[in-house]
């Protein structure tokens, strides 16, 4: 497959990316653009960089195994840059992740302007800088655009975009449709404005939680609880404008600003920051230690990734199309499935998952469990049905493939971390039925086990069986007629059973 095979917003071509900064932000960025099968050129020249850039993408994989689980996009290739120069010059986009010092920035956005290809878009991931101010020592300044992350970039998807004074509105949509294409919420922000939207917010959430603590009112732990424990639970999907529309009743916002607006006249809040002392600084040093409990940045980190997994999990199923960030997280599986469905293979099979067994697949005995092998081989079932146009939007629209026989069997064994590989081909088909044949094999290669399925097309209005629509009937057909040439599977077609004893 070509990686632009994943692009369904217009961002075709952007197939090699340069990372140019490598601290938690720059890492990041490296993980996401990876997934997404794009090449990766990563230059710091700090010794700890190469180190942190492998840290985070080991991270980044164990979650999107989680988020995107049987996905065969291909990993892109990452190579570490001897100088910045080396990094951009084939760069179809740059992503600058330096630290928030304008005259750095400056020096080394002019220098990527030098070396990279005209018409190379250049990110920078600044959280406040002005973009205008940024572009000013560019040759070609219509290229920058600010792109702003969140930590981390590979699991958060949203990302802010921000034009300078000379940016073209060609770059703002170029980017905006190349973020979209690896899955991020894309946040226009209108004008140019120091801190940009999201951090303007959470400044101010920040400043307040200083003024506490300096007047001793509560520490990290108390203020992190009294987020996480009430509102933060629901900004995950609503936000706060909308939280408060509900709490305005069935009058909604009008009638909250009514009731609550006074309140805003109270003396409640101090926007300007308390001046960090020595003092101060020891004292939210000191209570964050203690609040952290002797737990490791990477132990809290892993904790996080699995927090962010379970709750994007959780928000893309709800509704018929997922809810906020789930939402997003459905439109980029969508994408990539896209993707997946062009995936070649040398046999003719249809590649219908790739992944690694997840630690919570595994049984007692150390080996993924029973039910397991019936989960991926369903994503398997899915993806050939997803690849003959039997995916969701058919589902709504009605009309559905229920399995009504399986045969599992198992082979060898597969341990937590271990590649598995599912290859599917068609066996039969009629108007109204389906045969699959999954074969599921090892990092070498080694089969593991096979799944053999019958699938009955329904209409589930009906509910009944149905034939299968004109247009998948055709794209069943023309796979079912190309695998007919193949070899069939020497356990297809059969049954359990004790043979009895002949006399």
């Amino acid at each position: 497959m070509t990686h632009d095979t994943i692009d369904g917003h217009g961002a075709a071509g952007i197939r090699r990316a340069a990372v140019v900064g490598g601290g938690v932000i720059g890492a990041g960025w490296a993980a996401r653009f990876l997934l997404n099968g794009i090449d990766v050129a990563f230059y710091d020249p700090s010794d700890s960089a190469r180190d942190r850039a492998h840290a985070v993408l080991a991270m980044a994989r164990k979650a999107w195994a989680r988020l995107y689980p049987g996905s065969s996009v291909a990993e892109g290739h990452l190579v570490f840059a001897p100088t910045l120069a080396d990094a951009v010059r084939d760069a179809d986009f740059v992503q600058e992740s330096l630290p928030e010092i304008e005259t750095l920035k400056r020096n080394v956005l002019a220098q990527i302007d030098a070396a990279a290809p005209a018409d190379t878009i250049i990110g920078s991931s600044t959280s406040g800088l002005l973009p205008s101010r940024l572009q000013a020592d560019m040759r070609h300044p219509g290229r920058l655009v600010v792109g702003h992350p969140f930590n981390p970039v590979y699991l958060l998807p949203l990302v802010e975009i921000c034009g300078g004074d000379q940016t073209t509105d060609a770059t703002r949509d170029r980017a905006a449709a190349f973020y979209t294409r690896i899955g991020m919420q894309v946040l226009r922000v209108r004008k140019e404005v120091d801190g940009f939207i999201a951090d303007r917010l959470l400044e101010a959430l920040w400043r307040e939680g200083l003024w506490l603590i300096e007047e001793g009112v509560a520490t990290t732990s108390e203020l992190d609880d009294a987020i996480r424990y009430s509102a933060g639970l629901r900004w995950a999907f609503m936000g706060t404008f909308l939280t408060y529309r509900l709490a305005g009743g069935d009058d909604g916002m009008r009638h909250f600003l009514h009731q609550f607006g006074p309140a805003l006249k109270l003396p409640w809040t101090k926007l300007v920051a308390p001046e960090l002392t020595d003092a101060l600084i020891d004292r939210i040093a000191t209570q964050s230690d203690e609040q952290a409990a002797g737990t490791s940045i990477r132990t809290l980190e892993a904790l996080r990734d699995d927090a962010l997994v379970r709750i994007l999990n959780a928000l893309s199923q709800v509704g018929p199309d997922g809810y906020a960030a789930g939402r997003t997280l459905n439109d980029f599986r969508a994408a990539r499935a896209l993707a997946d469905a062009s995936t070649p293979d040398p046999d003719g099979l249809i590649v219908s998952y790739q992944g690694h067994v997840l630690d919570e697949w595994i049984d007692y005995n150390g080996h993924m469990t029973e039910h397991r092998y019936l989960q991926v081989f369903g994503e398997a079932t899915d993806h050939v049905l997803a690849l003959i146009g039997a995916g969701d939007a058919y589902v709504r629209a009605g009309h559905s493939f229920y399995t009504v026989e399986s045969h599992i069997r198992h082979l060898g064994q597969v341990h937590a971390g271990d590649a598995i590989r599912v290859r599917s081909q068609i066996l039969g088909h009629d108007a109204k039925r389906l045969h699959l044949f999954h074969t599921m094999t090892g990092a070498d290669g080694t089969t593991v086990a096979t799944s053999e399925h019958m699938l009955i097309h329904v209409d589930a209005q009906k509910g009944a069986s149905a034939p299968i629509l004109p247009d998948v009937q055709a794209a069943v057909a023309a796979i079912g007629d190309a695998h007919a040439a193949l070899p069939r599977p020497a356990a297809a077609g059969g049954s359990i059973g004790i043979r009895p004893k002949t006399p």
